[in-house]
């Protein structure tokens, strides 16, 4: 990009018309402000980079593997799966009709009023 006298010329007096020669200084100082703040911010990013690759590398993840204890009095084959989904579907359209009431009451009461 080669830019002349005459094209900085002309950058000045689209930057002027636009904001006008009382408002500059305001836009440049909050250009200024802008520019420090998303410095600021890379560098905290590049911060948190560093910091989160150095803790990577000095403490190394160790776990152990749980197993979990199984009921007693319950075989693992023994789990009838399709009575406690019937079991819970019945809970659960239990749970909506006292919903329903609920609401139904609440509306009698409000048209009461």
């Amino acid at each position: 990009m080669n830019l002349g006298p005459a094209e900085i010329g002309l950058i000045i007096l689209a930057i002027l018309l636009l904001f006008g020669y009382k408002k500059l200084p305001d836009a440049s100082r909050s250009l200024g402000r802008s520019l420090r703040i998303f410095k600021g911010e890379m560098k905290g990013m590049k911060d948190d980079d560093v910091r989160a690759k150095d803790h990577a590398r000095t403490t190394p993840v160790t776990g152990t593997v749980v197993t979990p204890s199984p009921d007693p009095t319950v075989a693992p084959s023994a789990v009838d799966y399709e009575a406690e989904a019937r079991a819970m579907e019945i809970r659960a359209a239990e749970a909506r009709a006292r919903a329903e009431q609920a609401r139904a009451s609440s509306a009698v009461t409000d048209t009461s009023h």
